[in-house]
């Protein structure tokens, strides 16, 4: 470009110099011959700028052909990226039609599961209705045969009674029978719903991809979850005479833990964990261990309970069943991220739900500072149901929680921070303890129990 910016400012001073002595030439007093040698000269430089005036243009051309081979180039590689992303994207449709298919088909069998177990539940009932009478007619022959004995010992026992306990004995085994039918049903539906749950995470997943099905909520919304209990765990399923709470069955000889049924005194059978701790049964009522559940429910999840046994809220409702019944000690277990365990227990008051499920503390003992106010009334609260004069904190913090009249950082149902959480606010691991001396734990995982004061009233 610089040669043919040159040649194009020299030609012209040339041509004027040539003009220039043509004129000169006229004029001058003395004519003299042109000179034919400084016409060639001036052709040279003519010929000479052309030839520069070539190669430059020359190498413009090579230039401009390389970068347009660049430009092909990156164009045969986009086309290329686009078609591999649109069988991608043809892939992945065709896989949520499929899960969607799947999930369609298993709803349907769960339905049809679901059916089956209503009716074996009826049956069942039926059944044990039918064992009770013949129970109460067993005992009424036998009480009749101990008094013909009596009266007459030598006197065979009665053709009929021996036939009727023949047919309870048949009756008890038809029932035993339908029990492990009914439980082999239920352990069929958990299976089910769990290749549900498994496919509709799937599909959440893969519609995230899609970015026409992508959408902002203003408040965080959780997502349904559902009960935490595995009926294939569960001990001490009677119909007659359930325990009103796990220190009943620990006193009447179960003393291993695991899920057994209850019924406090004016409430609905439901199931519990009950913990051996040290030769005492504990309710676990709150279970933490990997964030793995998200706690960031609605007021009506916390009120009935959500999770699985891992990870898991028992519900305020039952554990004010539990707890009316007589005077309970709140245990809180906790064990940071080098597996130091701490614990401290509270005696404690708990309102019911017209009173937001007011919770009133005291410390007892334990091996770590208190963190929660004592002798204060903490009202619990969730981001959709925020009680009347009281600091809104769910917003800022995430889960359910009892609060007064500030927010702190002793959430055990808050936001689960995992171990690569970056943002400052979400710096620390997992959940955190922070005691009123100004000390926080980092907690991995966390436990929170009940038990009664006074033991020997649960017979």
């Amino acid at each position: 470009m610089f040669t043919i910016k040159l040649l194009l400012f020299i030609v012209p001073l040339v041509i004027s110099s040539r003009i220039d002595q043509d004129n000169s030439s006229f004029d001058s007093l003395s004519p003299e011959p042109k000179s034919r040698f400084a016409m060639l000269d001036d052709v040279k430089i003519l010929a000479n700028g052309l030839l520069q005036l070539g190669h430059g243009l020359k190498d413009f051309v090579h230039k401009t052909k390389g970068q347009i081979n660049d430009i092909f180039q990156k164009l045969n590689i986009f086309d290329q990226s686009f078609y591999d992303l649109s069988l991608q994207t043809s892939e992945i449709k065709e896989e949520e039609k499929e899960l969607r298919r799947t999930t369609y088909k298993l709803q349907v069998k769960n339905e049809e599961v679901k059916n089956m177990s209503l009716e074996l539940n009826s049956k069942l009932e039926s059944l044990l209705e039918e064992k009770i009478l013949l129970q109460q007619k067993v005992k009424y022959l036998e009480e009749q045969l101990t008094n013909l004995i009596q009266n007459q010992p030598e006197t065979p026992e009665h053709p009929e009674v021996t036939s009727l306990k023949t047919f309870v004995e048949k009756q008890d085994n038809s029932i035993k029978d339908l029990l492990q039918t009914v439980e082999d049903q239920y352990k069929q539906l958990n299976q089910q719903h769990s290749q549900i749950k498994e496919i509709e995470n799937q599909l959440r997943r893969t519609s995230i991809q899609e970015p026409t099905e992508i959408s902002l909520s203003s408040k965080p919304r959780a997502p349904r979850t559902t009960p935490f209990l595995q009926l294939n765990e569960i001990r001490n399923v009677k119909h007659d005479g359930i325990p009103a709470e796990c220190t009943t069955i620990y006193n009447r000889g179960e003393h291993t833990s695991g899920m057994y049924a209850i019924r406090p005194s004016n409430s609905q059978v439901f199931h519990v964990y009950c913990d051996v701790i040290s030769g005492s049964p504990w309710t676990l009522i709150q279970h933490r261990i990997d964030g793995s559940q998200n706690f960031n429910e609605t007021w009506e999840n916390y009120k009935y309970g959500f999770g699985r046994l891992d990870e898991f809220w028992l519900g305020l409702e039952k554990i004010y069943s539990i707890v009316k019944q007589s005077n309970y000690v709140l245990r809180i277990e906790l064990e940071d991220w080098k597996d130091n365990k701490h614990y401290i227990e509270y005696s404690f008051y708990l309102g019911n739900h017209e009173t937001n499920y007011t919770l009133h503390l005291v410390a007892i003992t334990g091996n770590v500072p208190n963190a929660i106010p004592e002798n204060k009334d903490l009202v619990f609260s969730t981001w959709d149901h925020k009680a009347k004069g009281h600091f809104n904190c769910p917003e800022g913090y995430s889960g359910g929680w009892w609060w007064h009249d500030e927010c702190g950082e002793n959430n055990l149902n808050g936001k689960y921070n995992k171990p690569r959480a970056k943002s400052k606010p979400e710096r620390r691991r997992g959940l955190s303890w922070k005691s009123q001396n100004g000390r926080l734990y980092s907690i991995k995982s966390t436990k929170m129990l009940i038990h009664p004061t006074d033991s020997e009233s649960f017979e």
